[in-house]
């Protein structure tokens, strides 16, 4: 299986907007490369906090401690066993990365992938007409790729 592709419609994610251009996050609290990832997913929530979702595949409660531990501010959507939001998706792999445009699907980037996620950076800024900074840069104390 494999995540939706560009030019698929997005599915539906309970209690989201979907609609204009927005990021989507895909994540588990006890996956280390989500660890990784947490400080670019911070950056991009702060740049586009009104465009921003993420989807936790863990109760409430594991987020919020993640988010506590990992000093991120962004709001999950709870997709716990047996993740119906991440099987209509096709998640098999966390991290996972998607840019939106009206629910359609614009960019995928699976793992921790520093020019995958600055691309998808710069596709959601130039689609709402910003420029965005990058999320990741050499010397960050970031490995540039990392599976998920």
């Amino acid at each position: 299986m494999k995540p939706i592709q560009p030019g698929a419609q997005a599915p539906s994610i309970p209690g989201a907007e979907l609609g204009g251009a927005r990021v989507v996050l895909f994540y588990k609290v006890t996956c280390p490369t989500c660890q990784v990832a947490a400080p670019p997913a911070e950056r991009l929530f702060r740049a586009f906090a009104d465009r921003f979702v993420a989807v936790a595949q863990d109760p409430p409660e594991r987020a919020r401690e993640f988010a506590s531990e990992y000093e991120t501010t962004f709001p999950s959507v709870s997709d716990e066993p047996p993740y119906e939001i991440s099987g209509s998706w096709g998640i098999r792999t966390v991290p996972t990365l998607f840019v939106l445009e009206d629910g359609v699907v614009r960019e995928v980037v699976e793992s921790w992938d520093r020019e995958g996620w600055n691309r998808a950076a710069a596709r959601l800024g130039d689609l709402v007409g910003v420029g965005a900074a990058p999320v990741s840069h050499e010397g960050d104390g970031l490995p540039p790729f990392r599976p998920g």
